[in-house]
C-alpha cells in the first residue's frame, strides 16, 4: 500500500461510503424489480412514512385508552349505585328476618298448646 493510496482513502473515504450505499440501494432496487416480475400477484403498497404512521397509531391508542378509562369510570359508578341498593336491601331484610324468627317461635308455642298428647297429628301415637 503506497502513501498515495492511503491519502486517496482518507480524502475519498466519504465518497466511497456514499458510493457503496448508492450501489447497495441500486442493487436492492434491481432485486425488488426482478422479484416483482417473478411474483404473479401485485405486492401491497408500502404504508405512509413511519413518522406519520406512528403518530396516527398513537392517536388511536390515546383514544382507546381514554375510552376504556371512561368505561371503567362508568362501571365504577354503576357498581357504587348497586352497592348502595344492596345496603338498603340489607337494612330492609334485617327486621324481616327477625320478624320471621319471632313468628316461627310463636307458631311453635301455639302448636304446642293446641296439640294434646295422643293426637294423631303430634307424632306420639303409635300407628296400627
Amino acid at each position: 500500500m503506497s502513501e498515495s493510496d492511503a491519502g486517496g482513502r482518507e480524502s475519498g473515504s466519504g465518497s466511497r461510503v456514499s458510493r457503496s450505499v448508492e450501489e447497495f440501494v441500486g442493487q436492492l432496487r434491481s432485486f425488488t424489480d426482478r422479484a416483482r416480475g417473478a411474483v404473479p400477484f401485485s405486492l401491497p403498497r408500502l404504508p405512509s412514512p413511519p413518522g406519520a404512521l406512528s403518530a396516527a397509531q398513537l392517536r388511536a391508542i390515546d383514544r382507546a385508552v381514554r375510552s376504556q378509562r371512561q368505561q371503567i369510570a362508568a362501571m365504577t359508578a354503576q357498581l357504587q349505585a348497586f352497592d348502595e341498593q344492596l345496603a338498603v336491601f340489607e337494612r330492609i331484610l334485617d327486621p324481616l328476618v327477625e320478624w320471621s324468627a319471632t313468628w316461627a317461635r310463636l307458631e311453635e308455642s301455639v302448636a304446642d298448646l293446641v296439640r294434646r298428647p295422643g293426637d294423631p297429628d303430634d307424632g306420639t301415637t303409635p300407628r296400627a
